[in-house]
Parts: structure tokens; sequence; C-alpha cells
């Protein structure tokens, strides 16, 4: 850019001959009687300009000329003014990585620390520029290596590395303090781990600063290498001491892992499981990797967790998080989507159920989730039923626990609008009847699904109560019967029933049973129930979303105790 039209007619003549590095004219000019010192609107001069430019022998002509005019001090000076900006010559020269320039200057008694208005200064021009040689030459002239600049406070170490400046770094390390902080603790260390920058990790280590240094919120380069998904700077923190199972987080017991989890690649969450104490798994107080990994969505990494061992229910984290387990938070995030994959990985891992998951199974005309959950849990019979029956059944799947099924009950028996949908799926998967047989099912059912749970059931010997309310509901025209439900049961249903009875719901509906018994295969379905039409669900999906009214039926249900 031309600057001559901010320039005198006369004045401007030594700066514009100096910053086309022209040293006759420079040298002419001075002859001449014209002065050095005549300044632009940026406060640049003709030595300023010298020096930008790199023109060792224009900065000759102009130091000497500046000499011969007065005194040494006053020649120091002048070799030290600043433009606007607060840049001496010597500033500009570094900038531009003129070394012999800078080396001139510096015998002619330039600031080596001189503070820009932006707090920086030669060293940290020459940092920041790559210019090694300068670098080498400044800090041998003494300029103070450890001071901060900018207002982060940073070093030029931290510079250095942030810039990837390895060659700088090597310089650095022997004279700068490895361990200086900026102003959230963070180290030049801790930034070669944020920022990729392995060879100068591999620098600061070998030169010994600390691997497990940590900043002011208590991360620490692993961490931060882990969150950034920097695989090789992971790898060599972990074979040079850095700890996996510091904390690192003043909120929850963040750890290395929890950061590759949720961000980092596959390959680093695979290196800090091997290393990574399991506690975080299911200690109390601790948050599992999993919550990380769902709540990213990162199904890969939570098939991963679940094939290495970490447990699908891992702990209530509630009072951490505001999320009891795994799998309230994979339905959670997918509460009016169709189930995730981390869902389905849950469900076929083993997660144990609570009333909340089963709210979303069953408080919806959706019957996917119902399907996935039924897939791989097995309903076991009333008589079996003890505490925990968390053993696999014969065909692999996991049998519900007692407190699983009473809540799978309550909830439905608080989600008879959807019965159309969930009843027949719940019958069909070796759930007992009777268990259904309620009051509150007699009041609310449509009638089409209270004939079909009826055609499962002997109709002729209900209890009086539930007889009283079909009675009423049918004088209101509440309910029609089908024909036969007003006659006394055939033989052949009660010989079902009874055939049922001794087998047990699950493994009849559920198995290859029947086609064991001595009876005509065109009987198979009938023991089965397979001759009874499924009822229609005729209702509008609630207009608010499901995660609304899971937690409208939170707040206001009552439990029924059916077991």
């Amino acid at each position: 850019m031309d600057f001559t039209e901010f320039y005198g007619a006369t004045d401007s003549s030594v700066a514009e001959a100096a910053r086309s590095g022209c040293r006759k004219q420079v040298r002419r000019l001075i002859k001449r009687g014209f002065s050095v010192d005549c300044r632009d609107i940026r406060g640049w001069n003709a030595l300023h300009e010298a020096a930008a430019a790199g023109s060792k022998e224009c900065v000759q002509e102009i130091v000497s000329a500046a000499g011969a005019a007065g005194s040494s001090r006053g020649c120091a000076a002048y070799v030290n003014s600043l433009t606007h900006e607060g840049q001496s010559a010597c500033y500009l020269a570094v900038q531009g990585g003129h070394l012999a320039v800078v080396r001139l200057l510096l015998k002619a008694h330039a600031n080596i620390n001189q503070l820009t208005n932006d707090l920086s200064c030669p060293l940290y021009a020459a940092v920041d520029g790559r210019h090694k040689e300068v670098v080498e030459l400044l800090v041998s002239k003494g300029a103070e290596v450890n001071r901060t600049h900018t207002a982060s406070c940073w070093t030029y170490l931290h510079q250095a590395v942030y810039k990837g400046h390895s060659e700088i770094v090597r310089i650095l390390v022997d004279v700068c303090n490895l361990e200086a902080l900026d102003d959230h603790n963070i180290s030049p260390l801790f930034l070669a781990a944020q920022y990729g920058q392995q060879e100068c990790l591999e620098i600061l280590v070998n030169a010994g600063a600390s691997v497990s240094i940590q900043a002011a919120d208590l991360a620490t380069p692993l961490l931060i290498a882990s969150q950034e998904g920097h695989q090789a700077c992971v790898d060599f923190l972990l074979d040079h001491g850095a700890d996996p199972n510091l904390v690192c987080s003043h909120e929850w017991p963040q750890l290395p892992i929890h950061a590759a989890a949720e961000f980092g690649p596959i390959g680093v969450l695979r290196r800090l499981i091997a290393v990574t104490d399991r506690v975080c798994d299911r200690g109390d107080g601790m948050v599992s990797p999993l919550y990380l990994a769902i709540r990213s969505h990162q199904s890969k990494k939570v098939e991963m967790l679940l094939k290495e061992g970490y447990s699908p229910d891992a702990q209530d984290c509630t009072h951490i998080l505001g999320i009891r387990s795994p799998l309230s938070l994979a339905l959670w995030c997918t509460s009016n989507e169709p189930y995730s994959e981390s869902v389905g990985l849950l469900v076929a891992a083993g997660a144990s159920l609570s009333e909340e998951d089963w709210m979303y199974a069953l408080a919806t005309d959706k019957t996917d989730l119902l399907q996935l959950i039924l897939e791989h849990r097995w309903i076991p019979r009333q008589e079996t039923l003890t505490g925990d029956g968390s053993e696999p059944n014969h065909d692999g799947k996991t049998v519900l626990k007692l407190q699983e099924l009473r809540e799978l009950l309550c909830v439905a028996l608080n989600q008879v609008n959807f019965a159309a949908c969930w009843l027949p799926l719940l019958l069909k998967a070796g759930l007992e009847p009777s268990l259904l047989l309620q009051p509150i099912m007699f009041e609310q059912a449509d009638s089409e699904v209270l004939n079909y749970l009826l055609e499962f059931v002997n109709w002729s010997n209900l209890s009086p109560p539930l007889k009283h309310i079909l009675d009423r509901r049918r004088a209101e025209k509440m309910w029609e019967p089908r024909p036969h439900l007003e006659c006394i049961p055939c033989l052949s249903h009660i010989c079902r029933l009874q055939v049922r009875s001794v087998l047990g719901p699950d493994l009849l509906m559920r198995t290859n049973v029947v086609q064991q018994l001595p009876v005509p295969s065109p009987l198979h379905g009938f023991l089965q129930f397979r001759d009874i039409p499924e009822a229609t669900y005729a209702h509008s999906p609630p207009s608010s979303p499901l995660s609304n009214r899971i937690q409208g039926y939170l707040s206001t249900h009552q439990h029924r105790h059916v077991l």
C-alpha cells in the first residue's frame, strides 16, 4: 500500500526511500537535510519502515544519521521510538523474521523487552512467527523468557506449543518455566494435549513437565486429549504415567473415560476402558460412562462398553445427572421417536425395567418398544416368582424380576386406554390373564378390549364385584358382550384353560410345547388362544408428547398392588 498521501511534500521522502530499500536514496536525502524522524498517521518513521522492510543497509544509514545528530542517549531513544500501536523498529523487524536487522538494532541498544500496546514483545512475535534463529538470538541476548503476554496470561512457551512450533519449543524448554500457568491454570503441556501437538507434548514430557497437572476446573491433559480425540496424545500420556482415575471436575467425579465416551473417537475409549478403574461403573456417587455415551447418541460406544462388561443398570445418577438409569436416559432421549439403537442394546443386555420405563412401552399406541422388551424378557408364571428372577431362562431370555412384573402391571392398569395395543402382546408373551381381572380394567376398558380379555379366562366364575361392574356397564350400554360370553364356557375352552394352568402361560404361549402334546395338530393354535380376534385400537393419539404424559403420570398415579 502506498502511504505517501499521508506525508507532507518533503518530510516523507526518507521513509518512502527506506520502505523501498533504496540505500543510496536514503543517504542522499539525509545529506540534503531531510529528517529521519517525521511520522505518518500510524506513527511510523523512516526507521520503522526500513526495519519492517528488512533493509539492513537502510537501517544502518538511518541509525548512523540519528547518532550523528545527537548524543548516544538520543540515538537510543530514537531506535526505541514507538508507533501508535506501541511497536518498535526491533519488534517490526522480528515480525518479519529479519535476523540481520534485529542484530543491528540490538547493537544500537534496542530494548529487547519493549511491550506493544497489546502486551506483545519482540520474543513473542518471533515465537508466533516461527522465526527460530531470531528466537535463539533474543534468548541469547537476555530476553525475559517467563513473562506473560496477552490477556490470557500466556507465556512464550504457551504460544509456541499452541502453534505447534516444535523446533522453538525445544529451545524454550531449556530456559522457560515448564509449569507456567495461564489465567485458567492451563500449562503448556495441557495445551499440547488439547490441540493434538504430539511432538511438542513429547518434548515437554521429556523435559520434565508434569503429565497430571490440573487446570482450574480440575481437567487434566489426559481428559482434554480424550475429549478432543487425539489418540496419539492419549497413548503417549498413558505410557508416561498419566492417571486415568484422577477426578477431573468440581461438579461430579468425571474421568477421562467420560470425555471419551461422550466426545472422543472409539479408539480412545477402547484404550481408556483397559486402564480405568471399574468403580466408576457401579460405585455410589460415581457416574458410569454409559450415561455419557447414551447422552451423545453414540450407540457404537454403548455397545463397546456393554461388551466390555459395563453394567446396563449402572448406578442411580438422579442426584448428579437427574437420571435414574442408563435405560431411562436412552428412552428419554428418544421419547417422541422410535426407540434408539442404544435402547435395544440396553434391553438386550438385561437392563432392569422401572415403572417409568414401562410407561414408555405401554402409554402409547406404538408397540415397537414393548415388542423389543418381550423379545428379550421372559414373563414368569406366578408360582415361580421369588425376588430377583435374574437368571437366564432356557431360551436365553432374562426373566422379569418380581418388582419389574409388579411395576409392569401397575402401569398397565393405569394405561387401560391403550390396552388394545399392549394387551394382546402381553397375553401372547405369557402374562397370566387373571392378573388383569381388576376393577379398574373392568371399569375403564373399551368393550372390545374387555371381551378380548374375557376370552382368556373362565368368564362364568368371575368375582361378584367384577360381575356387578359388567352388569352395570351393560345396562348403561357401555359394554356389549360377544354372544357366547353370555353362556357357560364350552368344554373345549375349559380344557385349554386347564392345559394352561398345568403348563403355565409362559411355556404355553412362548414355546412349541403344545406340539409335543398328544393332540391333533389343528388344536395347537386353539390351545394357544390363536382363534381369538384381537381388539382394535380406536382412540386418537394424545396430543401431548409422551414425555409430558409420563411426568403427569408419575406425579398423579396411584400404585396398584396386584401381586
